[in-house]
């Protein structure tokens, strides 16, 4: 279930999804089988050979790709979430959300 994120972000995200470009979405986040996380960024693209593609930079297999509703993405949590937002320049999302490292 997801929490701390606008309709206008999330279309926003979906639009830049469909186009064919990597998007990152961050937002607060609850599902009872990882109690631990508390947010996730969602790593999505419309083309799954490029999101392949990026994934192999951070090591992510193909197979951990969820596609719902026609918006392929990889879920980030915890440690992995951080480090990828810092590398991709996104340090406003690790601000927001108040993210740290563990």
């Amino acid at each position: 279930m997801a929490f701390g994120l606008t309709k206008q972000e999330l279309q926003e995200w979906k639009r830049t999804v469909a186009s064919g470009k990597v998007a990152f979405l961050t937002h607060y986040w609850y599902d009872p089988r990882f109690p631990q996380y508390k947010t996730v960024t969602k790593a999505g693209c419309r083309d799954v050979a490029k999101l392949i593609e990026w994934g192999e930079k951070y090591n992510f297999k193909g197979e951990w790709i969820h596609d719902r509703e026609g918006f392929p993405h990889f879920d980030l949590l915890g440690n992995e979430q951080v480090r990828v937002l810092r590398s991709e320049g996104l340090i406003s999302h690790i601000e927001r959300f108040g993210l740290t490292e563990s």
